[in-house]
């Protein structure tokens, strides 16, 4: 499957499964109250610590420890390898978040109380509480999946990666419904594990042909199992850091009163749509490519590859963070009816972190395809304990309130992808070409026609008190973010850029396809 295949496959899914996202949390807040002792920042709460042990030993350091040291064996044809050091990182792990899972469900209570939300009522946190055990197991169930999708990626297949967590979401719809009338809230824990129960079966059935032969060993003497272990830890702890960054946000916004951590978590979700549509899935997309250029010899295909991406991406989110802020009132109330002011607010200081958080993803990887994962672990080192101070500076009630947070997470990522882009620099002066500079003042000329057009539209259909119903607010929306995008291209195409010529290429065949006339 070619690059630009595999790319408009996985933003195709990733935008399926962010509608889902979208509409879970909506029928999550129309179905329950964020007040009260059945407060849903139980819900929100609860995920903290499952998240944090999948993200920090799974869930990025698998494809960046693991795919680089599996292309080297896919390009050697050694099957046997690929087997041996796939069966190693599977059993290792699957032990290892067992003990977490049995751990979790244990001391779920002291973990939530003491650590994530000590402001929980009683009730509140008993909830929370049996949420949290319904997950224990959840991140067993996700690393199985990311080991094997891993596999799966690095051989080219990528439609069982991308199908999977669409049925995660739709299980938790569904198990609104089922639920809401009787065990309440409780019952989205069923509902997520059984999400991670079928997300894993879907995987499973992607490994049909790829002849992966099972062993229930764990082959510690082989060279590249070492290599993933070596590369291991610092990804792992990087990813751990911005789990504990949710953890610590979460904290602060439950000790600023009930209600505060749905809002946050609500605004946070508004902000990773399109950093996971747009940045993850095209990351994911082009990380094994740039993987196999270096074990390929080519670091000039690799620089060519890695700038044509940047390049794409900071085209197509520019005019998305544009969007995202003019049309923060439009989208925190289609997400959130009640209260949805405030998630405006928080998500009107959370769209510079769109921008930079999606770049981030790319640039991350650029260390990664080189094995390095300890560059990206220093800098988020520095990077966590300056979002720490901020965010507590930023949220006192005396100073931003719940907003403050979002105010530190987009200082703190636009510091992290400066640090980065630095060091990138110090270590490959000739990385950003003439070329490549010249696209990139084009794009921001650009943008600045994007940002007319978005003021204008908003100013042409207002946000009205009236307007509910994701109809109404849908229709303005659509219309904001069309016109705006038309600009962008329209404009892009005047400057000559080569971003948007698929797109009209596009467009010009659909338009002026010839039709067959039969006499």
């Amino acid at each position: 499957m070619g690059l630009g295949n595999v790319a408009a496959l996985l933003v195709t899914s990733s935008l399926l499964g962010q509608i889902l996202g979208f509409l879970r949390t909506k029928l999550v807040n129309a179905n329950f109250n964020p007040l009260g002792p059945n407060s849903t920042d139980s819900y929100f709460a609860a995920f903290n610590i499952p998240d944090f042990f999948f993200y920090t030993i799974a869930a990025g350091a698998l494809g960046v420890a693991f795919i680089p040291v599996l292309a080297d064996r896919i390009n050697k044809s050694d099957k046997e390898g690929v087997n041996e050091l796939t069966s190693s990182l599977l059993n290792l792990l699957a032990i290892i978040m067992f003990v977490v899972g049995v751990l979790i469900f244990i001391f779920a209570k002291p973990l939530l109380h003491d650590l994530v939300a000590p402001g929980l009522s009683p009730h509140q946190l008993h909830n929370a509480v049996i949420i949290m055990r319904f997950l224990a197991f959840n991140p067993l169930l996700f690393t199985i999946s990311g080991i094997l999708t891993s596999l799966q990626q690095s051989m080219g297949r990528f439609f069982f990666y991308a199908l999977a967590p669409i049925f995660y979401n739709i299980s938790i719809i569904i198990s609104i419904f089922i639920f809401r009338n009787n065990i309440g809230l409780v019952g989205l824990g069923i509902g997520a594990l059984a999400g991670a129960l079928i997300q894993l079966a879907i995987v499973a059935s992607g490994l049909f042909g790829l002849r992966l032969k099972w062993s229930p060993k764990i082959f510690w003497r082989r060279k590249d199992f070492q290599s993933v272990l070596r590369n291991y830890p610092a990804r792992s702890v990087d990813q751990g850091i911005d789990q504990i960054e949710s953890i610590v946000e979460t904290h602060f916004a439950n000790g600023l009163g009930t209600g505060n951590v749905t809002y946050y978590n609500n605004a946070y979700i508004l902000m990773s749509a399109p950093t996971l549509l747009i940045g993850s899935a095209i990351s994911t997309a082009v990380f094994p490519r740039l993987a196999h250029r270096l074990s390929q010899g080519r670091p000039d295909l690799f620089r060519k590859d890695f700038l044509m991406i940047l390049r794409i991406m900071i085209w197509i989110i520019a005019p998305v963070a544009v969007i995202s802020y003019f049309s923060r009132g439009y989208l925190a109330r289609m997400i959130f009816t009640r209260g949805s002011s405030q998630i405006a607010v928080i998500f009107g200081f959370l769209t510079a972190a769109i921008f930079f958080n999606t770049i981030y993803m790319l640039i991350s990887r650029w260390f990664y395809a080189q094995k390095d994962t300890k560059t990206p672990l220093f800098i988020s080192l520095f990077t966590i304990s300056l979002n720490i101070f901020l965010a507590y500076t930023l949220s006192r009630p005396s100073a931003y309130g719940v907003a403050g947070l979002a105010i530190a997470q987009s200082l703190v990522s636009a510091v992290e992808v400066s640090l980065l882009v630095v060091i990138m620099l110090f270590r490959d002066h000739k990385l950003f070409d003439w070329d490549f500079l010249n696209g990139i003042i084009k794009i921001i000329s650009v943008t600045g026609f994007s940002v007319i057009a978005a003021y204008s539209m908003v100013s042409i259909f207002p946000l009205e008190l009236a307007d509910h119903g994701v109809l109404t607010l849908g229709v303005k929306f659509a219309a904001i973010a069309a016109v705006t995008f038309i600009i962008h291209i329209g404009v892009s195409a005047l400057f000559g850029m080569d971003e948007p010529t698929p797109i009209l290429r596009m467009l010009k065949r659909i338009i002026f396809k010839p039709v067959k006339i039969q006499y």
